[in-house]
């Protein structure tokens, strides 16, 4: 399932934007692995943003995808597998960050992304 849509004030999750390339080859079925990188935008909802513990949370989620994940904040992009790395990004509350995945479960490590920053990664009550 793909979500397109805006985010609804600094609680919401929702990815600010959402695309995937899809164009298959006439007569072709279409794989992950054909369709190239799948992109969405997220704002940083939590109140510390993505310190260290959800950073190390974002890490986790992405280890359990079979999908290649990079971040990117202000032209700096760090791959999805990189605590120090997302670190760098220094994402602060209400900063928006744009995750792209390719590979089989690229669609599902974005769910499952955007699901752990809606939940504010565990954290704020």
């Amino acid at each position: 399932m793909e979500h397109k849509g805006r985010c609804n004030g600094p609680s919401a999750a929702q990815p600010i934007e959402a695309d995937a390339s899809d164009d298959p080859a006439a007569g072709k079925a279409e794989t992950a692995q054909d369709r190239g990188p799948l992109h969405r935008h997220f704002a940083i909802v939590n109140k510390r943003g993505l310190h260290a513990r959800a950073s190390a949370r974002f890490v986790e989620t992405v280890e359990n995808f079979d999908a290649d994940v990079t971040i990117t904040r202000d032209g700096m992009t760090v791959g999805g597998l990189s605590i120090m790395g997302l670190l760098m990004l220094a994402a602060s509350q209400g900063t928006t960050i744009a995750v792209s995945a390719t590979g089989p479960e690229a669609e599902a490590v974005l769910d499952a992304l955007q699901e752990l920053i809606a939940n504010r990664f565990g954290e704020d009550g």
